[in-house]
């Protein structure tokens, strides 16, 4: 059924809910890598000197997309707080380390990521979160012109 727009609130109404679902999925996209990556970090090195509690592998944390102000936003982040159980390290100081590629700021795994910043580089660089909006505006009928 088309609707009919008379001005830029209307127009900002109507596409609220599109922008919803795709602000989702692109969040969900994050999320995936982030925990991808996550993961290959665990696997890159095999601790001998004591026992994972996991913590930092369970700790992302997505944000459903919301609407603020004129704009959709979501956030994924890994929560930091919620590592609190390290010798010697801070939750901030455990992410900082994966994302420099090392375990403990010294060690360096097997292949270990850089946990943030190739997140950042298979999502936001290589274009994968503007092709999945492409995909998703089109999805709504949409006419994308890329």
């Amino acid at each position: 059924m088309a609707k009919h727009i008379r001005n830029m609130d209307e127009l900002s109404k109507a596409l609220q809910p599109v922008m919803l679902g795709m602000v989702g999925e692109m969040a969900d996209r994050v999320e995936q890598t982030l925990n991808y990556f996550l993961q290959e970090y665990y696997n890159s090195y095999d601790p001998v000197y004591y026992r994972r509690l996991n913590d930092f592998l369970h700790s992302v944390v997505k944000v459903e997309p919301k609407v603020v102000g004129n704009k959709v936003v979501a956030s994924v982040f890994i929560d930091t707080d919620s590592m609190n159980n390290y010798y010697n390290a801070t939750g901030e100081q455990v992410a900082a380390f994966a994302n420099e590629g090392t375990h403990g700021g010294t060690i360096p795994g097997n292949n270990t990521p850089h946990v943030w910043d190739d997140t950042l580089k298979e999502t936001v660089d290589n274009g994968e979160l503007l092709k999945l909006a492409i995909e998703y505006l089109k999805s709504q009928g949409f006419s994308v012109r890329n």
